[in-house]
């Protein structure tokens, strides 16, 4: 692997380090890009802005429970991992 990088790196000019560098930053990017996409439709199939106005919604009756069940679980994982993912850009 480290003999891809290294000749990946040498044919773009660029130090081995600032290859991976920009690869993680690369993918980290589009990883967030996804998942401000899937919680951009969660927002708007419950007409929300965060996993927390949703959970106020439910909590209040506008929204049936039964119904958005799965549903929270995977607005919140969404919500924690792209704040985990922000967190990493941040760190590069």
């Amino acid at each position: 692997m480290t003999a891809v990088i290294d000749a990946v790196a040498k044919e773009l000019r660029m130090k081995p380090k600032e290859l991976l560098k920009e690869s993680l930053k690369a993918y980290l990017e589009k990883r967030l890009s996804k998942l401000e996409a899937d919680i951009f439709l969660m927002t708007k199939k419950y007409g929300v802005k965060d996993v927390f106005e949703f959970d106020s919604r439910v909590n209040a009756g506008f929204i049936k429970e039964a119904d958005a069940y799965e549903d929270y679980f995977i607005f919140d994982n969404l919500e924690a991992e792209r704040e985990k993912i922000k967190k990493f850009l941040e760190k590069l």
